[in-house]
């Protein structure tokens, strides 16, 4: 009964957002998907048109329902630009998570949100032993980018397709540093520092040029031991009973800690602490609910933190230097309006001449699990980044996000380019460490 209360609850809160809508058309012309298909159903406007008609079509075919909801990046394009402001984004995961409530999740995903993600000690391990034993299976195919491929062909690593990856640390940031609590030095300012999933384990160097900037600019550091997933892998999935036990796990790690901001360098852990956790948070008491909202409120990037608190001198790198382009991931320009200062720190770092790509704010196609399930046409969509990356003749294209840093990395190996690819936080880094 309490499971029906809460569809219908969700059902009402759609309905009331879905006559925002006025099916105006603004959305296809950004829609990174319906660009590629051409397909009504893919934009945005076609699947509010579907959620008008939810109720039934849940009964009817909610397997189709599920697939059309759930064929999406969740880029946010359509709600950046759309006239009515239908915040489309927040609709599509709260529909994700009335269907799924409805018929469930797939055994698979059952397995990998209920049964690993949720249990970050027990993550953890798993991605500790996939480390040692993924050499048996990848081999590297671009030095610049720091990319392997498959050595064969294996049900086991299906889903990699033909992409290139980025293969796991072999020491992750957790084991680097466990926990860290340093006090506040001349800036006065405490910081709790959020690695992420992603961050963590396959880019722990991203984390320790956070820890080492923030040093510089005497800013504390806490990293509570045993940080879990920000949940936006469940939450996109319509997972909200994973969502909910991440979130409020990752909550209790931070009682009793004084501090004053909160500050990761994933977009998308950012976006989904200052604006999915207090919508999203169901079954919570009202203090839970009140922490989370707290924390949100004190959750920056830290390109934009950096940039905020500090007189960063961005100093444009001279003409015969090498050339550094920056692509926007959608969550941090998009969904948190965050594009001058990662283009900031880039410029301070003397070291780069930035030169802009065409359509530079344009989703890379990744989209989290959309890589997976529909890996053709998010290979288009980053093949056309890639394309644009190249134009500008850089050594370098740097990103704020870590899942925008595998999907370019791939495209760019399995061209061949000799590009790197970084994120500002890194070139800010290794500035202050030649200035040394």
């Amino acid at each position: 009964m309490s499971q029906i209360k809460e569809i219908a609850g969700l059902l009402k809160e759609l309905d009331d957002q879905l006559s925002l809508c006025m099916r105006c058309g603004t959305c296809q012309s950004v829609c990174p998907v319906f660009e590629q298909t051409g397909r009504e159903a893919d934009v945005a406007r076609g699947k509010l048109a579907l959620l008008d008609g939810l109720i039934g079509e849940m009964f009817k075919n909610p397997e189709n329902a599920c697939n059309r909801i759930s064929k999406c990046l969740l880029c946010g394009s359509c709600a950046d630009n759309c006239p009515g402001n239908v915040n489309s984004l927040e609709i599509f995961i709260k529909a994700r998570t009335v269907i799924i409530s409805y018929i469930g999740l797939s055994m698979a995903k059952k397995l990998v949100l209920r049964g690993v993600l949720v249990h970050p000690k027990l993550f953890n391990r798993v991605m500790k032993w996939s480390a040692r034993f993924q050499k048996l299976f990848l081999k590297p195919a671009n030095e610049m980018t720091g990319t392997s491929c498959a050595r064969f062909v294996s049900p086991m690593i299906r889903m990699i397709k033909g992409r290139h990856i980025i293969p796991l640390a072999e020491k992750p940031f957790h084991v680097m540093v466990p926990e860290l609590n340093t006090r506040a030095g001349s800036s006065g300012i405490k910081a709790v520092f959020y690695p992420g999933c992603l961050i963590d384990k396959i880019f722990p160097d991203i984390a320790g040029a956070v820890v080492n900037v923030l040093n510089h600019h005497g800013v504390g550091v806490l990293i509570p031991g045993g940080f879990g997933c920000c949940g936006i892998p469940a939450i996109s999935s319509g997972d909200s009973r994973s969502f909910n036990r991440l979130v409020l796990h990752n909550l209790d790690l931070l009682k009793g800690y004084d501090f004053n901001v909160l500050v990761t360098a994933c977009a998308t852990c950012t976006f989904t602490i200052k604006k999915i956790w207090p919508i999203m948070l169901t079954h919570a008491t009202p203090e839970q609910r009140s922490g989370v909202e707290r924390l949100a409120g004190k959750t920056m990037d830290i390109n934009k933190f950096l940039v905020a608190q500090f007189n960063i001198d961005a100093n444009q790198g001279k003409q015969n230097m090498d050339i550094v382009t920056y692509h926007d991931p959608c969550h941090l320009k998009k969904s948190l309006g965050i594009s001058t200062e990662p283009r900031t720190l880039i410029k301070a770092s003397g070291n780069y001449r930035l030169k802009e790509m065409p359509d530079a704010d344009q989703c890379c196609g990744m989209g989290g699990s959309f890589g997976i399930e529909y890996y053709d046409i998010s290979e288009k969509i980053g093949q056309r980044k890639r394309d644009n990356i190249i134009s500008t003749g850089c050594k370098t294209v740097a990103t704020g996000c870590p899942a925008c840093m595998i999907q370019i990395a791939d495209k760019l190996s399995q061209e061949g380019d000799q590009v790197t690819v970084k994120h500002p936080i890194e070139i800010y880094a290794e500035s202050l460490k030649q200035k040394k």
